[in-house]
């Protein structure tokens, strides 16, 4: 019984030890929406469809990143490549490339899954909506846009 009484004792003190340690430290405080918000490097945000060096979209439509997605909140469909209109390194492209934000819980499964690093996750965060129809993210959306050729 005595010893019940030292540990709840010991335990309450360093709890408190705890409190008084960061009593008088200034409040860690980020002033969103007056300030952009401060993110580590590994935050898992909206995602990113790349492009390579040359403006080509980055994705062969493997269908890796859809089959790894343990939400399955990836939507793909696959186009040939032709002579006159290459869109991706690759034999095919990704026609329809869509993420459906409502399932997505940013595991980032997806990420890691793709071969040719096409797809990342970016810092993106302000997505929420009252319309579920908007949280569904399609192609034109996700790609990083083409750079500005000077």
């Amino acid at each position: 019984m005595v010893g019940e009484i030292w540990q709840t004792a010991s335990a309450l003190a360093k709890g408190m030890a705890v409190t008084f340690r960061h009593l008088f430290k200034p409040p860690v405080t980020e002033n969103y929406p007056d300030e952009p918000p401060h993110f580590e490097a590994r935050y898992r945000g909206l995602h990113v469809l790349q492009r390579d060096e040359n403006g080509m979209e980055k994705c062969v439509a493997c269908f890796l990143c859809a089959v790894a997605c343990p939400a399955n909140c990836i939507y793909i469909e696959a186009a040939e490549n032709t002579e006159t209109q290459r869109i991706s390194a690759g034999d095919r492209y990704a026609k329809v490339y869509n993420i459906d934000y409502n399932r997505c819980i940013f595991c980032g499964y997806c990420v890691e899954a793709c071969p040719t690093d096409a797809i990342t996750h970016g810092h993106g965060f302000e997505i929420a909506s009252y319309n579920t129809t908007s949280l569904i993210y399609r192609k034109e959306q996700l790609l990083t846009p083409l750079p500005v050729i000077q």
